[in-house]
């Protein structure tokens, strides 16, 4: 079974008799987007149409309303969700629970043309979509499946950069969550910790660290000298170079994701590879993420370098 060799990272709290689980290992799928809002919309709501498609029995079943409240999604939520997604700007957010990471989730964060007065503040904004898998889909359909929807997800996307791999879904980043967090971060490298509403206004054209699919666009991709420039930068034989058209192409890291162990010396030797040809593209984020303080952000950032 292939999730037998990630490991299991659960967190959870009993609430009135029930477990809530506030982290989950999963399989997260972002694209970022430097583009406004209004031209891409639609190509983000096929992309979701795709993702619940392939979801298969599992559901999006609740979302979150203007007043941030989590009101279960039936047909006037579908109207709401539809009309908020393709308006002139937008942030959904959908998933299975509203009170608990299952692995199954949608996040959206667009950035119009006409910026509110808050983004202004944030000339690196940019639009990012993310789509959430669980664990459990590695082993059934498998991690072929897995890699062929990132890429349908992100076919007709204007992605600048983007990438699907394992990570943590973190649904609510207490303070004494910080320690198992930041351990599992350091020890297994090939888990990512995402945080669509900080990288959607710091992340600008710069890439994050390497995942087990990473896709790059213009301008990283350009720079690097387009698909053949950058394989031929690559030696490992585990690391495959795929072009998807001339401006874009998606690095595979293996044919299957992995966590990676400090502890056992299993450092993803094909991961610092690619980081180290990224490296003066890598986007560092300018402050504290939650709990974690900005040296710690910066030491978990540079893991593979």
């Amino acid at each position: 079974m292939m999730t037998a060799r990630v490991p299991r990272v659960r967190e959870a709290i009993d609430i009135e008799g029930e477990s809530v689980a506030l982290v989950r290992e999963g399989v997260s799928i972002m694209f970022y987007m430097p583009l406004p809002h209004e031209g891409i919309a639609p190509f983000v709501w096929q992309a979701l149409e795709r993702y619940r498609h392939a979801l298969g029995t599992r559901r999006l079943g609740w979302y979150v309303s203007y007043s941030g409240d989590w009101p279960e999604l039936d047909a006037k939520g579908e109207a709401f969700i539809k009309s908020r997604l393709l308006g002139s700007s937008a942030l959904v957010e959908l998933a299975e629970r509203p009170d608990s990471v299952t692995g199954v989730s949608f996040r959206y964060h667009g950035r119009g043309s006409e910026l509110p007065n808050f983004l202004k503040d944030y000339p690196q904004s940019t639009c990012a979509v993310e789509f959430w898998l669980p664990i459990e889909f590695l082993d059934d359909p498998g991690p072929e499946w897995v890699r062929a929807l990132a890429l349908e997800l992100g076919r007709e996307l204007p992605w600048a950069s983007g990438h699907a791999g394992l990570a943590l879904e973190v649904g609510a980043w207490i303070q004494t969550l910080n320690p198992r967090l930041l351990e599992t971060c350091l020890r297994h490298p090939g888990f990512d910790l995402p945080r669509i509403e900080d990288l959607s206004l710091f992340l600008g054209k710069r890439v994050r660290p390497p995942s087990w699919l990473t896709f790059l666009g213009p301008p990283v991709l350009e720079a690097l000298g387009g698909a053949e420039g950058l394989r031929a930068r690559l030696h490992s034989p585990a690391t495959q170079v795929q072009s998807l058209s001339p401006e874009r192409a998606v690095v595979s890291l293996g044919a299957v994701p992995e966590a990676g162990d400090l502890e056992t010396g299993d450092t993803l030797p094909h991961y610092r590879e690619l980081a180290r040809v990224l490296e003066p593209w890598l986007y560092a984020h300018p402050r504290q993420w939650d709990w974690f303080t900005q040296e710690e952000v910066r030491r978990w950032e540079r893991r593979f370098l």
